[in-house]
């Protein structure tokens, strides 16, 4: 086998193989184990489906009458006298309902019956009191309403208390004994199959009505129904297991009290509950524990209800309960029967017995049947493996296609199965599975190319500069001397007088005041987009448009500049502190059409700039020092970046090696140029009659800047230059360019 493999697998493949089989053993380990994370994700995703797909039509037999707020202001607080709820009972009654249950437990006596209080006052004041003209019928209400029990189609709730919800919860009412007689419970055994009463939920306990109560009604069904994880109610159990006996819920008491079924088949499956049947009106699929999973119709108010007041004080329509199932519960606030349900965090605990009611009617039951199971096991199973042979063959970005095409289908056969035959296989394993897989094997693939590349990187690092490796890395096909045409914003920046401070440390504190000043430097141009191109020494060479395009490189360029200079002023208080001095630096900044590309011999070459636009930029930083500036530009400069900033114009001059003039600036901004307004439009008269030649009016006006001790260099040499121009006045036709003979 391992030969077999080697012969049709290359090594990459065959590790992504391995890691590919490994993640599909653990998701389906995991889907296995059914972690309490993975079946909270689980839950919700039922939610999404049951929120987008559910039914709203309903079937016309629940209702519900409610205790609600209005009925608890017209006829006072809860608990309300029994003559009054046996009143509720036979009004609903008189409407005409089939089947009236209650989901509400009258565990205690009723403590206004006339006995009960004549009782109270002779223990507590030793009065004897004597109500004259009442019946003796009316002289206890538990047994009025007991009474009326036996007349009626009534079903009385009751609750069961499970082993884990007594340790947990505890509650002093519950006990050991009750007069509710069981289910009549046909039990459908195929061999190997365990025991119903090991199956169903047991109860420990059990939350009864006063015996009285429980002795005279017809039928009996318990309430109790536990949440998911989540605390979201979904699914409730139709039969409890109590003392080897069975008992149905509410919702089910209540349907077999209205169709008058006395006898519940209930069929069991090799591993627990498969179904109960309820006489020819549903077969009812329920999970392996005798659960159902509630169909739910909508929020709260799906049903309809009728407030317990309008029908004690015959409000409603004669014929609003005729044949049908009521349920008589409370959705006040105050008495917290409410329960989050997929489509309602607040949804009344009493219209989810309405529902399931609903649900047994229409036969619309949700079912996640045993097969589902197998069917996302598969599912996980195939997309893990499909995806790990995928990605062996191909690259991510080929096989997204083939796997976004996947993961719909099984979206859509999944709310397929749901929407047509109300069966939930949650694709939420097989998704799982999926993103796993190919986060691994992606993560994987890349890790292997970035090696890769290390190596080649590693392998051709003695033979060729590291930034020809990058480039080459990134683009092989760049793998020549050619460049190309390109307009670009050029920086050239150096400190001033830094041999005469090297003078003053140890090399290593030149060292390390050379990484202190680059570092910040060189992280703003990159900030800016700018490229770095080298370091020559003490002095940095940048440029911005290359080798990707920069929207708007000259101002990219200047907004670096400007932040250089102020990050410089910061260091320097740093650089006293560390080192005994500060530094000071000039940057020159123009822009212009260069080549730009891989340059040097055939055996070493670099990605750089030439033209003789990168030798001005390098002679505008060298003009900074004459002209007493941190900061010189070109027209260029000024022109693209319009008045993003304020520029001083400093002169017009040919610069060494250059016959063309070249006017240049320095930049300051909006804030700055305010500060020094009254200066500025000083200077700028100036140098207009500079130009003008009236330099006797130019050099007055140069001398009082320059007595303001402010730009010293600048001034002094207008002043010096207008001075020697009065004395050897140029010729006509003189056109105020100035020449330097030095870079």
């Amino acid at each position: 086998m391992a030969g077999w493999l080697k012969r049709h697998f290359k090594k990459d493949q065959l590790i992504l193989l391995a890691v590919g089989l490994c993640a599909t053993a653990l998701m389906a380990v995991l889907f296995v184990l059914q972690p309490r994370f993975f079946r909270f994700l689980d839950y919700k995703l039922y939610d999404l489906y049951m929120d987008r797909y559910h039914s709203e039509k309903t079937t016309p037999i629940p209702a519900i009458v409610d205790i609600d707020e209005k009925s608890l202001a017209e006829a006072g607080q809860w608990p309300w006298p029994r003559y009054r709820v046996a009143m509720l009972l036979k009004y609903i009654q008189a409407y005409g309902a089939t089947s009236i249950a209650s989901d509400i437990i009258f565990v205690e006596p009723d403590r206004t019956s006339p006995s009960i209080l004549q009782k109270e006052l002779k223990e507590a004041f030793k009065l004897d009191i004597t109500i004259n003209g009442l019946p003796p019928s009316l002289q206890d209400n538990d047994a009025l309403l007991a009474k009326n029990l036996k007349t009626g189609p009534f079903v009385l709730g009751f609750d069961f208390m499970t082993r884990e919800a007594r340790e947990k919860l505890g509650d002093a009412r519950a006990s050991s004994e009750c007069p509710i007689p069981p289910a009549k419970v046909a039990v459908l055994s195929p061999p190997g199959s365990p025991s119903p009463h090991a199956a169903l939920p047991r109860a420990e306990g059990i939350v009864c009505p006063l015996p009285e109560l429980a002795r005279s009604a017809r039928r009996s069904g318990f309430i109790t129904i536990s949440p998911d994880l989540d605390g979201v109610y979904r699914r409730v159990p139709l039969l409890y297991s109590w003392n080897d006996k069975f008992y149905p819920s509410l919702a089910l008491a209540a349907l077999s009290q209205a169709v008058g079924q006395k006898t519940i088949t209930l069929k069991m499956s090799s591993i627990g509950v498969d179904s109960l049947r309820i006489g020819k009106v549903a077969t009812v699929p329920l999970d392996k524990h005798g659960r159902m999973l509630i169909n739910f119709r909508g929020p709260q108010k799906t049903f309809p209800y009728y407030s317990a007041s309008d029908v004690l004080n015959k409000r409603i329509p004669k014929d609003a309960l005729k044949n049908r199932i009521v349920f008589i519960g409370t959705s006040a606030a105050g008495l917290k029967d409410i329960r989050p349900t997929p489509l309602d965090p607040g949804y009344p605990g009493v219209e989810a017995h309405a529902t399931i009611v609903d649900n047994l009617l229409s036969r619309e039951f949700i079912n996640i049947p045993d097969w589902a199971q197998g069917l996302e096991f598969f599912a996980l199973l195939l997309i893990c493996i499909m995806t790990t042979f995928l990605l062996m063959w191909a690259r991510a970005a080929w096989i997204a296609l083939p796997l976004l095409g996947l993961s719909i289908v099984m979206w859509q056969g999944s709310v397929h199965l749901y929407t047509t035959q109300h069966i939930y296989a949650s694709p939420l394993y097989p998704f799982m599975g999926l993103g796993l897989t190919f986060t691994l094997l992606t993560a994987l693939k890349f890790w292997r190319e970035e090696q890769a590349k290390r190596f080649i990187h590693g392998a051709f690092a003695h033979y060729l500069a590291p930034s020809v490796i990058d480039r080459i890395m990134d683009d092989p096909d760049s793998l020549s001397l050619e460049g190309q045409e390109k307009e670009i914003t050029i920086q050239f920046s150096d400190i001033r007088s830094f041999t005469s401070l090297s003078e003053k440390l140890s090399p290593t504190q030149v060292t390390n005041l050379l990484h202190d000043y680059l570092t910040p430097m060189t992280r703003i141009i990159t900030e800016h987009h700018g490229t770095l191109d080298k370091f020559i020494g003490d002095a940095v060479m940048a440029f911005w448009n290359a080798p990707l395009d920069v929207p708007n490189h000259q101002l990219q360029a200047m907004k670096a500049a400007k932040e250089q200079l102020a990050r410089l002023h910061e260091l320097n208080e740093l650089f006293v502190e560390k080192y005994g001095s500060g530094i000071a630096i000039g940057i020159g900044v123009h822009s212009g059409a260069v080549r730009v590309g891989n340059m040097g011999s055939a055996d070493l070459f670099d990605y750089t700039l030439i033209g003789d636009n990168v030798n001005l930029a390098s002679r505008l930083e060298g003009l900074t020092k004459f002209y007493g500036q941190t900061l010189v530009v070109s027209g260029k400069i000024v022109e693209a970046c319009g008045d993003a900033y304020v520029f001083r114009e400093l002169d017009s001059v040919r610069v060494k090696g250059k016959q063309e003039p070249v006017t240049i600036y320095t930049a300051y901004t909006h804030e700055e140029a305010a500060e020094r307004k009254e200066e500025l439009d000083t200077y700028f008269e100036g140098l207009a009659l500079y130009k003008a030649t009236r330099f006797s009016d130019a050099c007055s006006l140069f001398s009082r800047l320059q007595e303001s001790g402010r730009e010293p260099i600048l001034y002094s040499m207008y002043v010096d230059r207008c001075a020697h121009l009065q004395e050897e006045p140029p010729e006509p036709g003189w056109d105020g360019v100035f020449t330097h003979k030095t870079k």
